[in-house]
This record gives structure tokens, sequence and C-alpha cells, in this order.
């Protein structure tokens, strides 16, 4: 019955190499990658070999000695964990006296481990217990009686300050696993072993409580544990699953694989899939833990409408729902025109849903007003990129920064917002790769356990494109460029004008020093870092891979797609493009961005980034689709609210968005949807969009849908159903009917159709399919008949998908918000490990107990100048608005600097944030906004203070709950 949670662990990680070696083993002939393990390659042969203290996510250890084997020829029992084969080998796996050993080793272990097997939460899945009976062991002649770690007072006190699993201490047998898998594949450092002989065990910290010391609830160790010492306290209270289904984690860009263990339709835990590409059995507290939102008391499975925003909800069967949404819209049509209605699609959602919301709006409403968050986030990048190379998405694989030498991180902070590709570059940075950081906060990169950013240049707010300017100058004049490979790859025109621009004086570091205060002593020796390996410039004997990883830092700025084209200039000028250990590589915040792009979700584009405009294209989809497609571009997000406010633009479907939390200027945002006769959300939650909306139809869980996500590094994945939907209709499903009712006809059946529809009119999935992502786990666009079965793992390896590459000239030009007197600092935002996005999901589970509100970083010589002191609230006002929040004092920002999170809506961050945008796409300008930020009166026990705009959403909020509750007492 537990079969299933059993995966075949060969005991070392694999190795990589050209030679192999022969060996036998128990007279078996076996064939092995120089360097791979006697464990391994006993495993390879049919053969498992006792084992304890290995697992093949970590490296040996050799501590448990239950490995032993004998080699002819050789004295002694080595381990077969650290041994590595040798070609002419003889191993023998068993034999009496290696079973006379393991016998007694399994005896010490049990001597000193209570016998409650029966009663034990890993009953049925403890290795300890599986490695008794491998040995045959009957009786522990030792006795229990002695000195021991489970009974009396000597039983240490059980752990349960994670509110996701458990530590008990006295089922240890410090076999190092955990620690090791903190170290090796999370790279917190966060456990250690705490005293010697049979003192030994594992402590968090120095002493800690797992809450109190710097575990970052990944889970790594919890997976690596081979009893029940380190346990999910699901586990404890459900038992252990007796099913498990392989889907894709619905948070960050990432698109880690799990397995979702399951009892009926209960999920019992979520453990990171060993073979997932793009995690590779690694997790974070997010995706291995908060997934508990999906059955929170707080889903609404119930479809409501509503005449007003000040009527109570009524409760109402689908048909009805359906119905009352699709007359609006048709009456609003009639009335304002075709163009008066439009939607949002999800970058949470499926590629299958997104692709039928923008196919709705286009064929049903007969429009293109169809947009996307990614809007607000990664528009830039799908312009630059396009610009430069051809097309709208990164270049490489995650594996591929185990090849870079250098790694430059811009305006991300991976180890926060995408954690897990986070552990992977850390590990990488400890063998030795260097690492240069452009961020104006100080992140966890910059330094942290075992690893140091060689140069951290600390910006201010606002001046990508003067530095990266600058780092191109420094690379044209020292004569760092890669002239062979520009000659054969890029442009050779735009190349000699973008040469001319950077080289320049007024490029140069120590003219832009002033601009972004960065010293030009250190912004040079970055650039040399970058574009050679060493920080001095010295051209290296062999040729240096050099990485470009950025986020949400770089995009989310007036200049945010100058600033993707800078990057992508820097990488062809280097040669860093088109192999292993290089590219450009942007981190996507939400599970489906890229897909919500790749899917056609942008007012301009069709499918695979083809213009509306293009007949050719169009006159494709207009075929398949039977209908006639307008051949203009139509509204995006922020023109939506500027035509409701003009009355204009009167209908809005919203699926899977909260754009009152998530879009700057929210005072804005809310006057446009009060603007609207008609909003429909699509959700599973009342989130602050839907509190705005008409027509609330219950929207379902990654749980609870078949489909795929495309993740940052262009990997479709599988989504799969594991329990049925809350509300009965998976998302897709509920479009389909929404068409349907609005006259168009969909009879999908499976989101397995809705793809083969893709695949059929868009050229860089037309080899993409679900037989074909079943049996290789995955697959990357482009996927066609001339790429690779499984797609395209490394862009632009032998030219760039638009022929040669193009350098556009990157002049720096100074955004419009400026420090004033009355407004002296600048604010940025971001994100924290444990809260995501909006935090509509994780709000709702644990993941509180580690960040509850949103705060405002300030520097200590500003706060001391502000009479602020840690702890205190304080108000920051904008142009566009005031909120008051709760100050960090911290020397992670610099002066002049302030940063805050916008996890909560109460915090209103992006009341505060203005409506400037990215010149290109609209992309709105999170992360510059000047502010100033004064102390105020400190509110006794009873309250907090807030400002005018949290007092007025504390009473709204407040209303809607009640009109909510209304609805589901029947009034």
């Amino acid at each position: 019955m537990l079969a299933h949670l059993k995966e075949t662990d060969h005991g070392t990680p694999l190795r990589v190499s050209e030679r192999e070696v022969t060996l036998e083993i128990d007279g078996v002939a076996v064939s092995v990658p120089e360097g791979t393990s006697l464990m391994r390659a006993a495993v390879d042969a049919g053969v498992r070999v006792p084992k304890l203290c290995a697992t093949d996510s970590l490296e040996p250890f050799g501590s448990c000695r239950l490995c032993l084997v004998e080699v002819e020829g050789r004295k002694g029992f080595p381990a077969s964990c650290t041994t590595p084969a040798e070609a002419g080998m003889k191993v023998r796996t068993q034999s009496p006296r290696l079973q006379e050993l393991r016998k007694g080793v399994m005896e010490l272990y049990i001597s000193d481990h209570p016998l409650d097997c029966l009663t034990c939460s890993a009953n049925g899945n403890c290795e300890l217990q599986d490695m008794a009976g491998v040995t045959g062991l009957r009786e522990v002649r030792y006795g229990l009686d002695g000195a021991n770690h489970f009974r009396g007072d000597s039983k240490p006190a059980v752990d349960d300050s994670n509110p996701y699993f458990s530590y008990d201490a006295s089922k240890c047998i410090v076999c190092n696993r955990c620690v090791r898998a903190c170290e090796e594949t999370q790279g917190t450092f966060a456990l250690t072993i705490q005293g010697r002989g049979f003192e030994s065990r594992v402590s968090p910290g120095q002493g800690q409580s797992f809450m109190e010391s710097e575990c970052v609830s990944c889970g790594a160790c919890v997976e690596a544990c081979p009893t029940a010492t380190l346990q999910e306290k699901s586990i404890i209270q459900l038992g252990q699953p007796e099913h498990s289904t392989i889907t894709t984690c619905a948070y960050c860009g990432v698109g880690c694989a799990f397995k979702a263990e399951m009892k009926g339709n209960e999920v019992v835990r979520m453990v990171p899939w060993k073979d997932g590409k793009a995690n590779e059995g690694h997790a974070c507290v997010k995706g291995r833990f908060a997934w508990g939102y999906a059955t929170h008391k707080d889903r609404i499975t119930t479809p409501m409408i509503r005449k007003s925003i000040a009527d109570p909800w009524q409760e109402v069967s689908w048909d009805e729902a359906i119905g009352y949404a699709a007359s609006e819209f048709r009456r609003i049509q009639a009335e304002h025109g075709r163009d008066s209605i439009g939607g949002i699609t999800s970058s949470r959602c499926t590629n299958e849903e997104t692709y039928l919301v923008q196919k709705l709006i286009r064929a049903a409403f007969g429009n293109n007003n169809v947009d996307t968050c990614a809007r607000v986030c990664h528009s830039p990048t799908g312009y630059g990129l396009g610009q430069t190379y051809g097309t709208s998405a990164g270049t490489q694989t995650f594996k591929s920064v185990e090849k870079a030498d250098v790694i430059l991180v811009i305006g991300a902070n991976p180890t926060d917002a995408h954690p897990v590709f986070g552990s992977r570059m850390k590990k990488r940075l400890r063998e030795g790769a260097q690492l240069i950081v452009i961020d104006p906060r100080r992140i966890d990169l910059v330094k942290s356990p075992h690893i140091r950013a060689a140069h951290h240049l600390q910006l201010r707010p606002g001046t990508n494109v003067a530095v990266i300017s600058a780092m191109a100058h420094v690379i044209v004049t020292e004569g760092l460029l890669d002239e062979a490979y520009i000659a054969e790859r890029c442009d050779d025109k735009s190349f000699r004008e973008w040469r001319e621009f950077v080289a320049r004086p007024d490029n140069s570091p120590e003219a832009m020093e002033a601009v972004s205060g960065v010293p030009a002593a250190e912004l040079r020796a970055a650039a040399r870092l970058y574009a050679t390996g060493n920080s001095e410039g010295r051209q290296s004997a062999r040729q240096v891979n050099a990485a470009i990883y950025y986020g949400l830092g770089v995009t989310e700025h007036a200049q945010g797609s100058t600033m993707v084209m800078g990057i992508a200039n820097l990488a062809m000028a280097t040669g860093n493009v088109g192999r292993e250990g290089v590219g450009v590589n942007p981190l996507r915040g939400q599970n489906n961005v890229q897909g919500s792009c790749d899917m056609g979700s942008f007012p301009h584009e069709l499918p695979g980034y083809r213009h509306i405009s293009d007949s050719t294209t169009r006159s494709l989809f207009e075929s398949a689709w039977g209908v006639t497609l307008n051949p203009e571009p139509g509204l995006r997000i922020p023109n939506m609210f500027e035509a409701a406010q003009q009355g204009s633009f009167l209908g809005l479907y919203c699926e899977g968005e909260d754009i009152v939390q998530s879009d700057p200027n929210t005072q804005h945002v809310i006057d446009s949807l009060k603007a609207m006769q008609c909003v429909v959300v699509q959700d599973i939650f009342l989130n602050e969009t839907a509190q705005y909306a008409h027509v609330f139809l219950p929207g379902s869980s990654f749980l609870e849908k078949d489909g795929t996500f495309t993740n940052a590094e262009r990997r479709i994945s599988r989504v799969r159903k594991v329990m049925p939907p809350k509300a009965g209709y998976a998302d897709w499903e509920v479009t389909q009917k929404l068409a349907n009712a609005l006259g168009y006809p969909m009879n999908y059946a499976h989101p397995e159709e809705i793809m083969r529809e893709i695949a059929a009119l868009t050229p860089s999935f037309a080899g993409v399919s679900y037989d074909k992502i079943e049996r290789l786990g995955s697959v990357q666009w482009p996927c066609n008949d001339s790429t690779d079965e499984a797609g395209t793992a490394i862009m632009h390896v032998d030219r760039f998908v638009r022929g040669k590459g193009r350098f556009i000239i990157t002049q720096y030009v100074p955004t419009d918000e400026k420090v004033t007197r009355k407004y002296p600092l600048l604010l940025t935002t971001g994100r924290i490990l444990s809260q995501y996005n909006v935090g509509a999901q994780t709000r709702r589970t644990a993941n509180n107990q580690w960040h509850d509100e949103d705060r405002l970083e300030i520097h200590p010589h500003d706060a001391e100048e502000r009479g602020i002191r840690h702890g205190d609230w304080v108000g920051i006002q904008s142009r566009a608005g005031e909120t008051v929040l709760r100050a960090t004092v911290t020397e992670r920002v610099a002066p002049g600097v302030v940063y805050t999170t916008f996890h909560f809506p109460e915090s209103g961050a992006n009341v505060i944030t203005t409506d400037s945008s990215d010149w290109a796409t609209n992309c709105p300008e999170y992360k510059v906004t000047a502010v100033n930020v004064m102390p105020v009166q400190q509110p006794d026990h009873q309250s907090e203070p807030q400002s005018a705009w949290q007092r007025s959403y504390a009473q709204f909020h407040e209303t809607q709950l009640e009109l909510l509750h209304a609805a589901s007492q029947g009034e």
C-alpha cells in the first residue's frame, strides 16, 4: 500500500564523466561513469546495499557503517558510499562476515532508540525500520536499561515550535543527513551536531528551537531524515498517504515539481519530486508546506451576484450567475460599443485557462481588450529581449548556473523570491563562482554563510540604465569585447553605433558615479569581472562563463525596457549567450507569468508573440476560431482604467488577479472599478478586487485542475487534478460556460484538447503534447520539428532567433520620480520568503508566523534624523497617497532609501506608489517612489495608528464582509 512512497535511492549522487569503468558486483559486470560510488554501481547492478547515512541527494558521508562491502584483494570492509568504483574491481555485497558486522551496527542503533514502531508516525516509511529487517536483527543483546535518550528525564522535549514539522531528538540516530541537507541542498547552515560521543544530537542554531534558529523551513531536513525525528505534523495527524500524484507548484516562477501525497481527496503532504527538472527534489516553505489555503474556510464555492457594490451578495446557481454576467456584458456593448468591455488573464492559472480567456475576449467580446499581470512585472522583458534577440524569454535552464564562473544578479532577490533556484545558485557560489550584485538593498546573497559577493553595486533606485551603460563603457574602452563572437553573431551596424555611444565620456563610471551613487572603481572592477572572470580585467586562457539573472528590480522602472536591452547588449558584447553557464535570465515572479505572456494575453499579440495586425497570423486564428478578429490592438490595463473614468469602458472579466492590491496607485484603481457597471471576478477568495465586483464566479486552486504551467526557463510542466473542484468546475470550464452564454460556442472536454489547439496554432508550441510531457516529465519551448524532442534547453545556440543579435542604444533618462525637500527619500519594494505576491494564499497559512505585517526598512541615519526607533509606527507619504507602517531600522538599505513589501492589503503599500510607468510597455515604476517618512503618535495597546486611507479601507472591508455574510445566511 505504501510502495508509492519508496522511490529508488541510489545512495550517492550521479557522477558525470566521459570515461567509464567496468567492475563486477556479486558476479555481475556493470559499467558506470568514472567517480561513481560502489553503492550507486551496486544499484545499477540490481543490488541495494544497506544504508542509513547515505542518500542520492547528498554527498557521501560514511558514518553509519551499514554499507560495508568486501573488495577482492583489499583488506578490511570499505564503506560502499565513499569508495569509488575502479576498473576490474570484484565486489561482494553479502557474506557471513558482512551480515555479522551490519547486524552489530544495527544493534547499537536500536539500543538507543524507542521501540514504538507500531505507534510511530514513520511506521511504514522508516529507513531504520527497513534496515533492521534487511540486516536480520532479531534481538538487542545490549538491553535497554542503560543510558539512553528516549526514556525518563533523559528524553528531550519534542520541539514543536515550527508550525509544519516537529523535531523529536529521542529518535535521532545522528546520521547527519539533515545537517548535510541544510548545508548542501539548501545552503542555510542552520543545523549542526551539538555535543560529542553519546551526547551528540542535531541542534538548530546554537541550542535554539527551530523557530528561533536561522531555519527557513524548506523541508530539506525533513525529507532527508530516515526516521521520525523530523516529521511533518500532517503525517503525525493523518498517517501515511496511500497514493500520490505528480503536479507543479503554483507559487513562484521556478515551477517546482511535487508529489501530492494523498488519502482519498485529502492532501497529506507535498513532497518535492526528485525527477523534477526545475527543482531536482528541493522545495521552499511555500511549495512544501503552504498549500493549506486550498481548503481554507474563506474559500467561496457558490456563485454570487449583486446590482451594486453596496448591496448584499446573493448566492445563485452557476447558470444564473453566468447568464447574468453575459447579459450585462451584452447590454453594455449594445449601449456603449464593442470596445466598452474587456478582460484580464491570470498568471496563476494554467496555460489552457489563460488561452481560453484571451480567446473569449477576442472571439466572444469581439475586441482585443485583454491584458495580464505580466503587464505590471515582466512586460519590459518581452519587449527588450524581443528587440535584441527576437524572442520574449530567458535563454537558459536553471541547471545552467552550475556551469557559470561569474554570476551577475540585478534587481532580484533569489533567496526570498525564488528560493529553490537561490539554493542552486548558492551551491555554485560555494564551489567558487564569483558574484556581482546590483541592488539598492543589501540582499542575503551579498553576504551569507560561505558566500560573499565580490562586488555589491548599491545604486540609487532609478539609475539601472546609468550603471549598465557604465559597465558597457568599461568593457568597450578597455578592450574586453568578444570581437569574434560579435563579428559572427551580431548585427554590425547596430554594434558600431552602440560601441560609439557607450564609449562616450559621459557614460564612464566616473561620470555616472554622481548619478548612481556607485563608486567608479567598484563599478570598473565589477565590469572587468563580468567580462573576464577577474576584477583586474586580465584575459583568461579559457572561455569564462558569465550569467545574468534579473528580476522586477530591472523591469519595474520607467526605463525597464531600456535596462533589459542594456543587459542583452552586455551579454552579447562579451559573448555570453548561446551555451551552458551564461545567458540572460529573467526570474519570473509568479508560477505562470511566462505562460500568460506566451498565450497571447497582451492586447497587441496573439499566442506565440505574433502581432494582431499581421494579416497572415490573424487569418490562421480566424479560420480556427470561426470569427473575424479586430486588427487593432486593444486597451492595456492602465488604458482600461482611464477609459472607465471617462465612461467608455464599463465591463471587466478578471480571472485570478487582484488588481486592487497589486497595481500601483490603489485609489486610482478603486475609482476606476467603481466607475464600471459590471465587474466579474473569478477567484477562490473574496479578494480586494472582488469587493468591487458585481458577479463572483468561484475559482479552483491548482490542486483542483488539469493543465500546464510554463516556468521562467520556458519549461512546460503538467498540473494534475488531485481533488474535485470545490465549486464544481475548474477555471477553464467556467470560462467556457461564459463563452457559450455570450453566444460563442466552446466545447472542450478536457484541457488536453485546448493544448492541442494551442500547438496547432502556435509554432513554438507545435511539438507540445500531454503525451510527450507524460513521457519526458516536461518540455521547453520552442518545441517543434526543428528542435530536440524535449524542446530547447538553451536558446540562441548557433544564431539568435531574429538572425543577428541587435545592439540598441540605452540612453539614461532620469525618472520623473525625483526627491525634493517635501519628499526626500526614495521608496522601493520587494518580497519576503514566507509570503507570496498579494498574500491571498500565504496569509491563509501558518506562514504568517514568520511575517505577519509589511514593515518599512529605513537606514539608521535617516531614522535618527527623524527620531524614529526600531518598531515605531511611521507615516509614509508620496504624491499619490499616504499610509502607516511599523519601522525596521537596518543597514540593509542605504541612506536616502526606504523599502517595504506589499503582502498585506491593510498596509496600503500601493496606495503610495504612483502611476509612472515604463515608456514602452506601461509596466509600473514600483521601484522608485519619492516619499517622506515621519514618526506618528505611537499607539496604546488597544489600537494601531492608521492613515486616512487605512481607516477607509478597514471600514469598507468590514462592510463587504458583512455583505458576504448576508449571502451565506440567505438574507
